[in-house]
């Protein structure tokens, strides 16, 4: 076999470390970020398809049509994930040798790096029927960071995704009972990875390969609101699944004899997956002057996250087995004081990866929300927002199985046997809303 096709066979194997962009233990399934709007935090994301204003317009471009006044919307969210990578058993095959312990650091402690998210947006009010509104946001955004040896270091090192989304949008109220709203999804992502690569000698330090690409790519989403009575909003929306198309280079050093013809640098490979859909049901029940009571249910479309496709020269898909995925929250605001809101709220949230597909890149598991929050209005036009958020995740395994210079006489497999444990996160959110 030419030193080319090796080349190309080994790099199919080894560019699974792109699989991060699914990749991520947050507050929301799999690698997606709720937090974009700080009212919605406050009540565990309970209402927010239904509610009125552009702190809404992340779930239904709708919430901003028919609006008595235009609003604006400011928030930042600090997002700090605590809990433990574990070995089990982990196998590592080289050819010609037993299969033996993988060896490293056992535990790596805390891989998911704490996040900062920001998030904006406002409406304009054109008339009674017309407005149009702009919300940026940060909806597939995190950071891993495990020792160089981690046990989990074959699979990932260092990780960093982000993904900025503007949505431009435009609604229209045909009549006070009802509210229509579109917006198209234009996205930023840019994506660094890295992991380590098996020599084939255990005696041997490890190799190591860094991915980074980048891309601009589009989306849409639309809603409705209806407005029945006084007593009851509801709302219906739906984000498009978005194709992304990253751009970028592949780097690989520290491979030794007959794989050392792999190092060296490769420019403008790509890499293409979909996000998920999004297909959201929300009601706000007006119980009294005081107290307000909020459902939603959110369908996610996970199984469009089914492979990451590698261009030239890997030529490859990577399966990704995701499903799709239910979260359901139930929420609740009381007005204190004319001035003064608290909100409470809990929502369960599936994850989208399954058992026997799942590696370190992904600790990811279903998750129950409790959040509580508070709105205090200091004039008339002006409300200041908090909100906190605790996380708890289930023990989740690690058992995806990882193979490099696949079909090559190096073929060297990783059979992971790991466990999460102990994953929880707190969500700390601050902000402010304006009506003008």
């Amino acid at each position: 076999m030419t030193i080319s096709n090796l080349r190309r066979i080994a790099l199919a194997g080894a560019a699974s470390t792109i699989a991060l962009l699914g990749a991520g233990a947050a507050d929301a399934s799999a690698f997606y970020l709720q937090e974009q709007s700080v009212v919605a935090a406050g009540r565990a994301f309970s209402g927010e398809a239904a509610d009125q204003g552009a702190q809404s317009l992340w779930w239904n471009p709708a919430a901003i049509a028919g609006n008595e006044k235009s609003t604006a919307y400011l928030g930042f969210s600090a997002i700090m994930p605590k809990g433990k990578v574990r070995n089990v058993g982990t196998i590592i095959a080289r050819p010609g040798q037993a299969p033996a312990p993988v060896g490293g650091n056992q535990v790596s402690v805390d891989p998911l790096n704490k996040g900062y998210l920001p998030s904006g947006a406002v409406g304009w009010k054109i008339n009674d029927q017309w407005s149009v509104g702009l919300a940026l946001t940060a909806p597939y955004s995190f950071a891993t960071n495990y020792e160089n040896n981690s046990w989990a270091r074959y699979t990932a090192d260092k990780t960093k995704l982000t993904t900025i989304d503007l949505q431009p949008t435009i609604a229209f109220a045909p009549s006070p009972l009802i509210g229509i709203g579109v917006g198209l999804n234009i996205e930023r992502s840019k994506a660094s990875l890295s992991n380590s690569l098996p020599n084939l000698s255990p005696l041997l330090p490890d190799g190591h390969q860094t991915l980074r690409g980048k891309g601009w790519d589009f989306g849409w989403s639309a809603g409705v609101q209806i407005h029945p009575s006084e007593i009851i909003d509801l709302g219906f929306s739906y984000k498009s699944s978005v194709k992304h198309k990253l751009k970028g280079s592949i780097t690989t050093a520290g491979l030794l004899g007959p794989l050392g013809g792999q190092n060296g640098r490769i420019e403008d490979i790509t890499a293409s997956f979909r996000t998920p859909w999004q297909a959201m049901a929300s009601a706000r029940i007006h119980v009294s002057d005081q107290l307000t009571l909020n459902g939603q249910v959110v369908r996610a479309g996970w199984k469009k996250f089914d492979a990451i496709r590698l261009g030239a020269p890997v030529n490859a898909a990577l399966d990704q087995n995701y499903k799709n995925s239910w979260s359901v929250a139930g929420g609740v605001d009381y007005a204190v004081t004319p001035q003064w809101t608290m909100r409470g709220g809990v929502q369960w949230d599936q994850t989208p990866t399954q058992d026997g597909s799942r590696d370190a890149r992904v600790p990811d598991a279903s998750r129950i929300n409790f959040a509580l929050g508070t709105s205090y209005a200091i004039t008339e036009s002006i409300t200041l927002d908090a909100a906190a958020n605790y996380v708890d995740f289930k023990n989740a395994s690690i058992d995806r199985l990882g193979g490099f210079y696949v079909g090559t006489p190096a073929q060297t497999i990783i059979r992971p046997d790991g466990r999460l444990t102990g994953a929880h996160a707190i969500v700390l959110a601050v902000g402010g809303r304006m009506s003008f």
